[in-house]
C-alpha cells in the first residue's frame, strides 16, 4: 500500500511515516518544509520505501502533480497550523488556508487522481469549551464548541471535507486527534507551543528550573501510540463510522513527569510560580481539557497504547540518545 501523507515533516507526520516503513509499505511525503536528515536516513534503513515531494498544500497543482506521479491509494491528511494567539492576531488567513484550503485542496487533488481514500487528521481542540466539563469528549455526544481560530478551523476542515468527499464520492474518515508529545517534535515554525512534556525536557537538558503555572493531569498522548491508531485506521478495509478520537485512554500529572525528569538530569528543578511569578512553561489555556474517549477507536481497530508514562520515558530518552550519537557521527 502507497500513502501520501501532507504534513510529512511535522513530528506526527515523521512518526507516522517511521511506523509505516517499517512494516514495510511505501510513503509518500509531501511538505513544504523538508524532512530532517536524521529521519532521512533512519527512513533509508526500513523495508518500506520513502519518496519526499517538496509542496505547500494550498497548491493544487503541486498536489495533483505529486498525486499523479506518484500514484498513492490513500491519503493522510496532517498539514496544520497549530496557531497561539499572536498568530491569530497577525495570520488569521493563513491559519484558515492552510488548515481548510490545504485540506480542500488536498482531497480535490485525490479525487482528480484516482486515490481510494482519505484519513483526515482533525483535532480534539474542536470540543473547546466542552473539555472545561469533567466528562471525557465523545464522538457522538460531546459538542464542538472550539475556542480559538485553530480549533474554528479544525471544525470547519472536518465539516468542509466530508462534504468534499461525499461530492467525489471518496471514502473519508477523521481521527481527532489528543494532544501529542514525543521523538522528532520540534519548533517547525507553524506549530507556536510546543508539549508540555517537551518544554519541560527541554528545561531539564539545560539545568534549569521550571515554573509550571499549575500541576496539569491531561491524557497526553506519546506520538509513536498516536501513529499505530492512524496506523490501525489505515488497516481498516472499511471505515464503519467518520469519526474517531484517537488518544490514550489514560492520564497522568505533569509533576510525575518532572519527578522522572530529575531522576534522569540531577540539575533540573520545577516548582509552582508563585502569584505573580511569570511561568516558563505554556500550558496552552488556563484548564485541562477533559479526556477524549478511545472507546470506539479501540473497538473498531484492536488500538491498545504501548506508552505509559514510564514506558514513553523509556523510549523517549532511548530515542534522544540514538538521535545524539548519530549527529556526532554524521559532525565527524
Amino acid at each position: 500500500m502507497k500513502t501520501l501523507v501532507t504534513g510529512c515533516s511535522g513530528f506526527v507526520g515523521l512518526a507516522l511515516a517511521e511506523l509505516l516503513l517499517s512494516q514495510g509499505e511505501e510513503v509518500v511525503g509531501f511538505d513544504l518544509s523538508p524532512v530532517p536528515p536524521a529521519a532521512l536516513a533512519l527512513f533509508s534503513a526500513l523495508p518500506g520505501g520513502f519518496a519526499y515531494q517538496q509542496g505547500d498544500v494550498r497548491d493544487a497543482i503541486a498536489l495533483h502533480y505529486a498525486m499523479h506521479t506518484h500514484r498513492p491509494q490513500q491519503l493522510v491528511t496532517l498539514a496544520a497550523i497549530t496557531a497561539d494567539t499572536r498568530r491569530e492576531r497577525e495570520a488569521s488567513q493563513a491559519i484558515f488556508d492552510v488548515n481548510v484550503g490545504g485540506v480542500l485542496a488536498a482531497i480535490g487533488a485525490a479525487a482528480d487522481c484516482g486515490v481510494a481514500r482519505v484519513l483526515h487528521i482533525s483535532s480534539g481542540s474542536v470540543y473547546g469549551a466542552t473539555g472545561r466539563a469533567p466528562f471525557s469528549l465523545d464522538e457522538a455526544r460531546s459538542p464542538l464548541a472550539p475556542e480559538g481560530l485553530y480549533g474554528l478551523s479544525k471544525r470547519t476542515a472536518e465539516e468542509a471535507a466530508l462534504r468534499l468527499a461525499s461530492l467525489r464520492g471518496m471514502p473519508l474518515c477523521i481521527g481527532r486527534l489528543g494532544t501529542c508529545f514525543g521523538p522528532w517534535e520540534a519548533d517547525s515554525g507553524v506549530r507556536d507551543t510546543l508539549s508540555a512534556p517537551l518544554q519541560l525536557l527541554q528545561i531539564a537538558r539545560q539545568g534549569g528550573t521550571a515554573l509550571l503555572p499549575r500541576d496539569s493531569q491531561r491524557d497526553w498522548l506519546y506520538v509513536r501510540d498516536a501513529a499505530q491508531a492512524i496506523a490501525d485506521l489505515l488497516a481498516q478495509a472499511r471505515w464503519q463510522l467518520p469519526v474517531y478520537n484517537v488518544a490514550a485512554g489514560f492520564t497522568w500529572w505533569l509533576s510525575q513527569w518532572c519527578r522522572r525528569l530529575e531522576a534522569r538530569h540531577p540539575g533540573f528543578r520545577w516548582r509552582l510560580a508563585e502569584p505573580g511569578e511569570v511561568p516558563n512553561v505554556d500550558l496552552y489555556a488556563d484548564y485541562d481539557r477533559a479526556s477524549l474517549s478511545v472507546q470506539r477507536l479501540c473497538e473498531a481497530t484492536g488500538f491498545v497504547p504501548r506508552f505509559d508514562l514510564a514506558a514513553a520515558d523509556q523510549d523517549f530518552h532511548q530515542w534522544l540518545a540514538c538521535t545524539a550519537r548519530h549527529e556526532h557521527k554524521g559532525a565527524q
